[in-house]
């Protein structure tokens, strides 16, 4: 009787589970086609305003939020498919912020009508880069392991 009730519970826990990464997976989806959506508006805006350089640095910043949800639904494919969830991905998507903060940051700043002599501040930007340098460099070591090792260990 008990290994008949924890028979159902695990099924019944699959099946939720397998509800929510289909609810998961559908919200990647929308949540990629608004940002292309803010995308397509933010050239057609910077076209309309003739602001082609500011606008495409924009527009560069939303590419690299869908870079990000395209590399999460990537690994939700993967975790579908397969069941594992590499480590690997939120090193990727922790390197394509900070990727994305160094573009944006100074449109910002541009944006904000200051100068950028006046807004930058050198040990933040410091900082971002030595984050990324370390983020890349764990990035190469967990890739070359797992190529190396040829089984990729599930998170």
């Amino acid at each position: 009787m008990k290994e008949m009730f924890e028979d159902r519970l695990i099924k019944t826990l699959h099946a939720f589970n397998h509800l929510l990464h289909v609810l998961l997976s559908i919200a990647l989806v929308m949540a990629s086609m608004m940002v292309l959506w803010e995308f397509v508006m933010a050239v057609v805006h910077a076209i309309q305003m003739n602001q082609l350089a500011h606008g495409f640095l924009q527009a560069l910043g939303t590419l690299f939020i869908v870079w990000t949800l395209s590399s999460l639904i990537s690994a939700e494919i993967n975790y579908v498919q397969n069941g594992v969830f590499h480590l690997v991905v939120f090193i990727e998507v922790a390197m394509i912020t900070l990727l994305r903060q160094l573009i944006v940051e100074p449109v910002k700043v541009a944006t904000a009508g200051q100068s950028p002599e006046a807004m930058f501040n050198p040990w933040h930007y410091g900082l971002v880069l030595a984050s990324l340098l370390i983020i890349g460099v764990l990035h190469k070591l967990v890739s070359s392991s797992d190529k190396q090792g040829g089984n990729k260990e599930p998170l």
